[in-house]
């Protein structure tokens, strides 16, 4: 499978390949032609006809995001919402439980600082406890630790499937198993996992995910998703209501709506909600396994390669690992680097203590360099990245 890869048709439809190498995946993938397309045919409809007309005329096209959303994940179209960005839709999913003081929550190490921040509101607020899972010696989220952890003050199980500082993959599917078998609702961060490795929500055993369209989808920023296991929805009311989320039934009722979208609003960015379908289709047309196997072996190449270069420390865990390539040296700091490669048009990244705070504290590690890799990636870009890194090095 990944000796087929088209990577020729890849670079052809990633126009920003022509002028640099873009290793910033994790933070914000260039999208292909095919999406960036369908965003400005979108804008230049607006221009030309109208917001209102244009959604009207339009409608089928953005319905489709719901129905590539539930083909990605393996679930229906009703448990699909759409938003502005993976932290809205993990706020609205989090904020929706109706916590009592004394309750818990589970969370792994490599939570997002914003997710913490928010569970740090509630315990504020609520008087809730947060309780973090250990790592193993592979540094992911120990499950057997986890099963010990349950008890009846437990009501939500919090994991990021993929870490934002690193490129370990948590067994997310083994911490669905623990939540399934206790009934506890299990809440994903598949922000950095969507788009580079198949996220299959019955195989996960999840009840509610959330991601986003700049990264490894490819899509347009200022887009997100949302999944809501249909069995979990109705026990969920989300904090802020609206006239889309709510059917306005008289001046004094309403009616929440049955499906996901009670956690959208009405106005959103119509060409992003479209142009994210059409990154969802475009992802599932290459294949998510056939993304994951070339995404891996280009990340192992990478590792591989730093890991020969004396006092170049690649700090990634986990028995799977993914595209996020992260590692450091005594001999210049992270931010001088990532200035040096941006000055050669190599596109990096730095770990800021917020993207995994908790994991960052328990590691104590320098600041870390991101190297984040997509199929479009070749390994002659590796060459070269690591060509340059020597000669910053000799310096």
């Amino acid at each position: 499978m990944t000796a087929a890869f088209d990577v020729a048709r890849a670079r052809r439809e990633t126009r920003g390949c022509e002028e640099l190498i873009h290793f910033n995946n994790a933070g914000a993938s260039l999208p292909p032609s095919p999406v960036a397309d369908a965003l400005y045919s979108y804008l230049h409809d607006e221009e030309l006809y109208g917001g209102y007309e244009t959604m009207a005329r339009r409608a089928a096209e953005l319905d489709n995001f719901y129905a590539a959303t539930a083909r990605l994940l393996n679930c229906c179209e009703q448990e699909i919402a759409f938003t502005d960005s993976a932290t809205r839709s993990w706020d609205a999913a989090f904020y929706a439980f109706d916590f009592q003081p004394g309750d818990r929550i589970l969370a792994g190490s490599s939570e997002y600082g914003s997710n913490l921040v928010a569970m740090l509101h509630r315990a504020d607020r609520h008087g809730i406890e947060i309780a973090w899972i250990p790592d193993d010696d592979y540094g992911q989220v120990d499950v057997g630790a986890l099963e010990k952890l349950i008890d009846q003050k437990v009501k939500l199980i919090c994991l990021t499937h993929v870490p934002s500082g690193g490129g370990l993959v948590n067994p997310a599917a083994a911490v669905g198993s623990v939540a399934t078998a206790a009934g506890i609702p299990y809440l994903l961060d598949a922000c950095q996992a969507l788009g580079q490795l198949p996220v299959d929500v019955e195989q996960i055993g999840c009840d509610l995910l959330c991601g986003t369209g700049r990264k490894f989808l490819r899509g347009p920023r200022g887009t997100g998703l949302l999944y809501v296991r249909k069995t979990l929805l109705e026990q969920l009311e989300p904090q802020q209501l609206n006239h889309h989320a709510a059917e306005l039934l008289a001046v004094d009722h309403f009616r929440l709506r049955t499906d996901a979208r009670r956690f959208e609003c009405w106005e959103r960015s119509s060409a992003g909600q479209l142009a994210l379908g059409v990154a969802i289709d475009y992802a599932l047309c290459w294949g998510l396994e056939a993304i994951s196997d070339r995404v891996r072996l280009l990340a192992e190449a990478l590792r591989r390669e730093l890991s020969r270069i004396d006092g170049v420390t690649v700090t990634d865990r986990g028995i799977q690992q993914c595209g996020i390539v992260t590692f450091y040296t005594a001999q210049c700091a992270a931010d001088q680097l990532q200035k040096q490669f941006a000055a050669r048009h190599i596109n990096t990244s730095i770990v800021p203590f917020s993207a995994n705070p908790v994991s960052s504290e328990r590691y104590r590690q320098p600041a870390l360099l991101r190297a984040s890799l997509h199929y479009y990636n070749t390994f002659q870009e590796i060459e070269r990245f690591v060509a340059i890194l020597h000669q910053l090095l000799k310096r």
